[in-house]
């Protein structure tokens, strides 16, 4: 695929803050009419299911003899540990905690792409990204998501949900000249929601779900456009551009989240969400910033020292 425009990347980048920023409370709502496994394993594999309708018509790019070690392994990454450690945690933490410790994502993306996949890392782009978590931070404590219990097996999911979709989101980078992009997703989450469908029909039971008109429409839009949608745009945006940039970004989802609670659901703005925000902005600006050729250094620090 080639590189998108900046018009199209800031539409993509809009769209999955809005809707990333929206899976956590509608995450949190949710797990009052399910049991958590069973919700992990439906969400993702209608999404899965879902995206046939797009996927099918390219089933020459499926290629699945060489391609369903890459689906496999993607789907128990960014799937079943990531989704599974996420909504098993929400159980155990605040949501506003749980997403401040799961937004280390962005500084172990930046860290493993350099490692990894090469990408540059100097300490403007380190500084902004530790910027940016150090902003969600303060926007999730002040927010109240220190407030209520604390557990150390929540952490410890939110730890293993922020490494597990670094680690996926860098694997997804090195692999993906080697398939398509529509059906990496597609069969990553009808692999994963399968198996995970079937644990949480082993271990919980359906009858404890409660069937909604809410829950059913929180279900589908999880499902549709927050997984399904929201994966591929993730991805695209990856494959465009530098993973390390493009996941600074995503610096913006809980501050969207919070902007939402307060603009449907009354919930305040304080001081501490505009000083978030000025860390957060301030930490992107870091990373994205380009740095000076050598010689205009050299010739800054010569001017400097005449």
């Amino acid at each position: 695929m080639g590189r998108l425009t900046r018009t199209q990347s800031t539409l993509l980048l809009a769209f999955l803050i809005l809707t990333w920023g929206a899976n956590w409370p509608l995450t949190k709502y949710a797990l009052h009419f399910i049991p958590p496994v069973l919700f992990s394993g439906l969400r993702t594999l209608l999404g899965g299911i879902a995206l046939l309708a797009v996927a099918i018509p390219r089933y020459k790019e499926l290629r699945l003899k060489s391609t369903l070690p890459i689906y496999a392994v993607s789907a128990v990454v960014n799937v079943m540990c990531y989704y599974g450690f996420q909504t098993v945690g929400l159980e155990y933490l605040p949501s506003g905690l749980f997403s401040a410790i799961v937004f280390l994502q962005p500084v172990l993306v930046g860290v493993f792409a350099w490692m990894w996949l090469g990408e540059s890392m100097n300490r403007s782009k380190f500084s902004g990204l530790l910027f940016g978590f150090v902003g969600v931070a303060v926007i999730c404590t002040g927010a109240g998501g220190l407030s209520g219990h604390i557990s150390w097996e929540g952490i410890a999911l939110a730890l293993a949900s922020a490494l597990t979709w670094a680690v996926g989101t860098i694997y997804v980078k090195k692999v993906s000249p080697r398939v398509d992009p529509i059906w990496l997703v597609t069969m990553q989450l009808l692999i994963g929601g399968s198996f995970m469908t079937g644990a949480g029909s082993a271990f919980e039971s359906w009858s404890d779900i409660v069937w909604t008109p809410s829950f059913v429409a929180t279900l589908l839009f999880i499902s549709i456009l927050v997984i399904a949608a929201g994966w591929i745009v993730f991805y695209r945006l990856m494959d465009s551009g530098e993973a390390g940039k493009v996941a600074s970004f995503t610096f913006l989802i809980p501050l969207s989240a919070i902007g939402m609670g307060a603009l449907f659901l009354n919930e305040p703005l304080t001081p501490t969400l505009l000083a978030g925000l000025l860390l957060i902005v301030s930490g992107i600006a870091l990373v994205n910033r380009k740095p000076r050729p050598r010689a205009v250094r050299e010739t800054a620090d010569a001017v400097r020292h005449s």
